[in-house]
């Protein structure tokens, strides 16, 4: 069956800025009743997350009243250098920023076609390492970072800081607008997967 998740990434936050960005979302999610203050064990990857609370329905469109009994349906927040990725599945396309040529990354069947995504791989994996790899289109040849690529379905999202709600209903899109104007309009991507 596995575990769904969204995530919130903020692909604009600074390395010194996200910590402080991190504790005033927690400050408003905790005050307003959408999470828990106690830190529990409720979320896969991490040692703990904050579980749902009170209002937690206001924040998403179809309230689910048993996601109280789960045991991943906690809040993971997530600070330093990462990329956050969609899970299962494989990256379907992505997109020069420079032309906006789109280039598909998956055959008919769903398979990678390992030729083109061999063009992005290593630059993908070492970003979280610290390195921020060139990548050159193949239409117009240009080359640009890897974070700056548009990747189809948000699979990837690059940042310093994410919000990751496990098995929570879909969100609200109000409730990511407000979520970007709290991190003072930062740019944000809904990332959507499961494990």
């Amino acid at each position: 069956m596995g575990d769904w998740f969204q995530t919130i990434v903020d692909t604009e936050a600074t390395p010194e800025e996200a910590q402080g960005l991190a504790a005033n979302i927690l400050d408003w999610l905790i005050a307003d009743g959408f999470i828990s203050a106690e830190r529990t064990d409720c979320v896969l990857g991490a040692d703990a997350g904050h579980a749902p609370g009170t209002r937690y329905g206001e924040a998403v469109e179809d309230p689910d009243p048993e996601l109280v009994n789960m045991w991943s349906n906690g809040l993971h927040v997530t600070v330093g250098r990462t990329v956050f990725d969609a899970g299962q599945g494989e990256p379907s396309a992505v997109t020069c920023p420079h032309c906006a040529a789109e280039m598909t990354l998956v055959d008919e069947h769903w398979s990678l076609i390992e030729e083109r995504w061999a063009r992005f791989s290593d630059a993908v994996g070492s970003w979280a390492e610290g390195h921020d790899a060139p990548v050159a289109c193949p239409s117009c040849g240009r080359t640009a970072p890897v974070h700056t690529w548009h990747w189809a379905d948000d699979h990837f999202a690059f940042g310093h800081l994410g919000f990751t709600f496990w098995n929570w209903p879909q969100l609200r899109p109000e409730f990511v607008v407000d979520f970007s104007r709290r991190l003072h309009g930062h740019r944000t991507v809904l990332l959507e997967g499961k494990l």
